[in-house]
């Protein structure tokens, strides 16, 4: 019995990238025919001519099977769909963009087959990249990286293989706040890497933007370590010495050597100076709290609009 390997491609707005996706993709499926293969594309909400495409793939070809999304619930939700109804024994995860090269799945499936459970792809280069982008990604990593109690790895993104056993283990992973490339350091199981040049988008319009990359990346820091609660509490600490030592300066001042106290100006400087250090603090535990109430709500990670030949009641 053939072993069957789902390709999880989340989509919104990618009309113009996915004839030339479903092209490439079908010469490797054609490449390696000892497997049977699942294209699973899941419409997150696009408001192009996206969901139009895939409904014509799923009519003309039984490999392809989409979910179509009641609204725009984000890529790390959009995964989550694909993880709960992929039906293959190995899954593939890649954008719709073409900057993952999809000829680089034999070599996945090659290491797949020699026993490894989580085949990630590298960034060698990262395409045309700003400067300031490329710097601000090392520094989210590294500061990751240093908070948290297991490794993260830098320059990898989505773009990997999964077996069976990773797929079970992050559908059991339900919080509403996700962040889908800690999960997979988090569950652990064995891994390696393969490198490749990330090239440029195929067409369209990125959808990451600083302000989606900055949301994502507080998403990543509060998902996975305390350490801001901890370096709020030691500003705290500092402030305080520092505000005693201060203050101990002032009566010195006066009671030996005279000097009049510095009224408007000293108290003005220290009130400001307390007041950034408290909204920054409350700013922190304010993550932290709206992330509680958030998942204290339990509502559904996602909603189905419709799916086609999906292992599913909602299978039409």
């Amino acid at each position: 019995m053939k072993k069957k390997v789902t390709i999880l491609i989340p989509c919104y707005n990618e009309e113009k990238c996915l004839p030339m996706l479903y092209s490439r993709l079908t010469a490797v499926m054609s490449t390696y025919g000892q497997y049977d293969w699942e294209l699973l594309f899941i419409n997150d909400g696009s408001k192009d001519n996206t969901l139009s495409f895939i409904e014509g793939l799923n009519a003309g070809d039984p490999r392809v099977a989409y979910i179509d999304l009641s609204r725009n619930f984000g890529k790390e939700n959009a995964m989550l769909a694909g993880f709960d109804y992929a039906s293959g024994d190995c899954m593939i995860i890649m954008d719709a963009d073409l900057q993952d090269p999809p000829e680089i799945i034999g070599d996945m499936l090659k290491m797949w087959e020699e026993g490894v459970d989580d085949v990630y792809a590298k960034r060698r280069t990262r395409g045309k990249e700003s400067l300031m982008r490329g710097s601000l990604s090392k520094l989210f990593y590294y500061i990751l990286d240093k908070s948290t109690r297991y490794d993260v790895l830098k320059n990898v993104g989505d773009f990997r293989l999964l077996d069976r056993k990773c797929i079970d283990a992050l559908k059991q992973l339900r919080e509403n706040e996700r962040y889908t490339k800690g999960l997979f350091c988090w569950i652990g199981f064995e891994k390696r890497e393969i490198l490749f040049d990330r090239g440029d988008r195929a067409g369209g319009d990125t959808k990451w933007n600083y302000r989606s990359l900055f949301n994502l990346a507080i998403e990543g820091i509060t998902s996975f370590t305390t350490a801001p609660l901890r370096i709020a509490t030691f500003i705290g600490i500092v402030v305080a010495v520092w505000a005693l030592c201060y203050i101990l300066w002032i009566i010195s001042k006066v009671l030996i050597w005279g000097d009049p106290v510095a009224g408007y100006p000293t108290i003005m400087t220290v009130m400001l100076f307390l007041g950034a250090v408290q909204l920054i603090c409350i700013g922190i535990l304010g993550e932290y709290v709206g992330r509680i109430f958030n998942e204290t709500k339990n509502r559904p990670t996602y909603l189905i609009k419709k799916a086609k030949r999906v292992n599913s009641i909602y299978n039409k």
